[in-house]
């Protein structure tokens, strides 16, 4: 490669190395140190005038360090009277900031393309951005590179019966990033969703549902339910009658749908059942009226029950029932500080919310009562989102749970008064598994997502794949802890210190040094980069 230099920043010189050395160049010369104050300090020393210059400089521990020193390293070069400069970033920092999370909140990788253009870059390669969108935040050219050829080529060595294995995202957001990867490989793919909410139907000592519907324990109306259970109360009883005209029947069907207000009439066994709802306040006085439907105009005609078909809103067993295979693979589970455990385990949802309850000094009720399970879903809801003090909209529109990224994710899944609903959509039974991302940094997802496929799932063996293993504060300690996950592969893109990586035996690193290489001579030879997108077909 005449008339090209290839520098390196002090975040992975390592990688610079490897890359030099199959391209068959030497490093270029330049001498970076910082002043007794932190300031960052760039010399080049080797011509650069009319050549093509890549900076290679990844994000670190020390990104903002990084992000400094690369800015000086482009301003350097361009003072030099370079004709291009390539920034060569294998993991764009700030990556996870592409968008806003806040009503004051700030999209900083957008603020860190427009730094790169007024240093005065040229062009910029990287690997696997967060969100692929972020190539518009950038005023030249961008070379997104992918690691899925890297990946499948070594899932293809060295897992036996990968044939048969399952691709899984830990989250809807990966989705794309996984179906991609299946469709390479030509494998099934699968999705772990987590839920802060808990919908089971559960029983309660006394009856919250009224304390949430209103705030002082009254009705709106004064004497309003009173009234309709009276009403209710002296109700006269039901003479049957011989008028079965259709006439009659739409009659009392009308009456039916007019006295049925907070308490509604049902026949079961031929007697009237009044069950209790927290909806009575909503009853007008005006729509209770004593007349009563007739009987038989209620119930069927048995007299011509053998010669008219059943009507298919009494739910008649037909024999013909609904079955979608697809049902059986959606699997649901529960999580408690971001681990699998039995139903049988208690709720700390429910117990927090029971004594929050006994707090509002209100005399409990003489029994125990079943709340319906679609009541029960509603105030499961809402209870679990006034539990964590949080407010029900966004503020920039839509709810928490629509929006919450990663590290909300994670706080859920650490939370010890919070219990999470885990849900896994494919069949992974007797199956490999790979889990597949494009970062790795703290690892409660992934544990979770390991244990939903192995315990609930019935998978036998799970591999965690992702291109920049970032591994923050213990988690290669705590991936390395858990029985479920067999090997951790990522790649060098982003720099893992040695002792990080003595933490654990299940981590395998795969080199980008040959791609980035071969990406570095097609840009300088002005080659298509089209190739480095689809090596896994070969």
């Amino acid at each position: 490669m005449r008339h090209a230099q290839i520098f390196s920043g002090s975040s992975h010189p390592a990688l610079v190395d490897g890359i030099c050395d199959r391209l068959g160049q030497r490093v270029g010369k330049a001498e970076l140190k910082k002043f007794s104050n932190g300031e960052t300090s760039v010399q080049i020393q080797t011509s650069i005038r009319d050549q093509d210059v890549f900076i290679v400089q990844s994000g670190s521990e020390k990104i903002n360090d990084n992000v400094m020193e690369l800015l000086i390293m482009i301003s350097a070069c361009k003072g030099g009277s370079a004709r291009s400069i390539t920034a060569v970033m294998p993991y764009f920092p700030y990556s996870r900031q592409s968008k806003k999370k806040s009503h004051r909140g700030a999209i900083t990788a957008r603020m860190v393309a427009n730094l790169l253009h007024v240093a005065g870059v040229n062009h910029v390669i990287t690997i696997d951005l967060h969100a692929s969108q972020m190539q518009g935040f950038f005023k030249c050219p961008v070379d997104n590179l992918v690691a899925e050829p890297l990946l499948a080529r070594w899932v293809r060595a060295n897992v036996s019966n990968w044939q048969e294995a399952v691709v899984v995202s830990k989250n809807p957001g990966g989705t794309k990033r996984v179906t991609s990867f299946a469709d390479a490989l030509q494998l099934n793919f699968g999705m772990v969703t987590t839920d802060r909410r808990r919908t089971r139907p559960m029983t309660f000592n006394e009856s919250a549902i009224f304390e949430h519907l209103t705030l002082d324990g009254t009705y709106e109306t004064p004497g309003l339910s009173e009234a309709a259970l009276d009403a209710e109360a002296h109700m006269p009883p039901l003479e049957p009658s011989a008028s079965n005209s259709s006439a009659d029947v739409a009659k009392a069907r009308a009456r039916t749908r007019a006295t049925s207000g907070s308490h509604a009439r049902r026949l079961v066994n031929g007697s009237l059942e009044i069950p209790s709802s927290p909806l009575s306040k909503s009853t007008r006085i005006n729509s209770i009226s004593n007349e009563s439907p007739p009987l038989m105009a209620m119930q069927p005609d048995k007299t011509n029950a053998s010669t008219s078909e059943p009507d298919e809103d009494v739910g008649v067993d037909t024999g013909d029932e609904y079955t979608d295979e697809r049902a059986r693979d959606v699997i649901h589970g529960r999580l408690f500080q971001g681990h699998i455990v039995d139903e049988e385990y208690p709720s700390p949802a429910m117990s927090a919310v029971s004594s929050s309850t006994m707090h509002r000094n209100r005399p409990p009720s003489d029994g125990d009562e079943t709340i319906p399970d679609h009541m029960m879903s509603s105030f499961m809801s809402t209870a679990s989102s006034l539990h964590q003090n949080h407010n029900s909209d966004h503020p920039l529109g839509g709810t928490i749970d629509a929006n919450a990224s990663d590290e909300e994710e994670e706080e859920d899944l650490k939370n010890p008064e919070l219990e999470t609903m885990v849900t896994l959509v494919g069949k992974v039974r007797d199956r490999p598994v790979f889990i597949m991302d494009d970062m790795i940094d703290k690892p409660g997802s992934w544990i979770a997502a390991a244990e939903t496929v192995v315990k609930r799932g019935g998978a036998t063996k799970v591999y965690c794949m992702a291109t920049h293993g970032l591994f923050g504060g213990d988690s290669l300690a705590e991936l390395e802890a858990c029985e479920c996950i067999d090997a951790v592969v990522v790649t060098n893109a982003f720099p893992i210190p040695p002792y990080k990586a003595a933490q654990t035996r299940k981590l395998i690193i795969l080199s980008v040094d040959n791609l980035l290489a071969e990406s570095i001579r097609r840009n300088h030879h002005g080659e298509s980069m089209s190739s480095l997108y689809v090596g896994h077909y070969d």
